[in-house]
């Protein structure tokens, strides 16, 4: 499991990535880097796949869409605290740097801005299905691991699940909310984070920033 796969593609995407942690109507988030999208060839195999990458990494490569892209990366040990298949990332290349044409929005393609940028913009719920239709490549959507404590007297004990959120503009066409999330706890209680959650986290945004 520590031996590192190479690996080489054209990059289709790359968002923030970041864990949630619940504890009933409390959440807090951990910053850990960015996620790329791949397409292309990792090991002897073909296909799509994503590599977690730090803050620095990006910092020094300003990976964006399109551009062609090679490392090595090894496989996650807990798929369920990750959002991507492969991490720690390294020998981290550009082959070949993407046109500075970039379409215009939605999605928001480019250069995805630093994780501090995500922090004070703060995100709304998103739709699992919108995000993997029309918010896959996007620079402000993001598929979160979420570790959920369900006893705060007893932090061991805990479940797991994923959820989509969206940093984009709140004025964005192809933006879809979904369904309100509930979170359990102890004793078959269950907290709903409702509208009012995504409204006050974004308060501080016009529809169009």
């Amino acid at each position: 499991m520590n031996e590192k796969i190479a690996w080489q593609g054209n990059l289709v995407a790359i968002q923030p990535r970041i864990r949630l942690i619940r504890s009933f109507d409390q959440r807090n988030h951990n910053y850990l880097g960015y996620a790329l999208r791949v397409e292309e060839i990792i090991g002897e195999d073909e296909r799509e796949f994503t590599v977690g990458i730090g803050k620095a990494a990006q910092a020094k490569h300003q990976f964006r869409a399109g551009d062609t892209v090679s490392g090595k990366a090894q496989p996650v040990v807990d798929e369920k605290t990750e959002s991507v298949e492969f991490y720690k990332a390294s020998g981290l290349k550009i082959v070949e740097r993407a046109a500075a044409v970039v379409p215009l929005p939605p999605p928001w393609l480019g250069v995805p801005p630093e994780l501090p940028v995500y922090r004070q913009r703060g995100h709304r719920r998103l739709d699992a299905r919108t995000y993997e239709a029309k918010c896959l490549t996007c620079i402000w959507g993001c598929r979160m691991p979420v570790e959920m404590i369900m006893d705060q007297w007893n932090p061991g004990q805990k479940r797991y699940r994923f959820e989509t959120f969206c940093y984009g503009p709140k004025s964005c066409s192809l933006y879809r909310a979904g369904p309100t999330r509930k979170v359990p706890g102890r004793k078959g209680m269950s907290w709903e984070e409702e509208d009012w959650v995504d409204e006050d986290a974004t308060a501080h945004r016009d529809d169009d920033d």
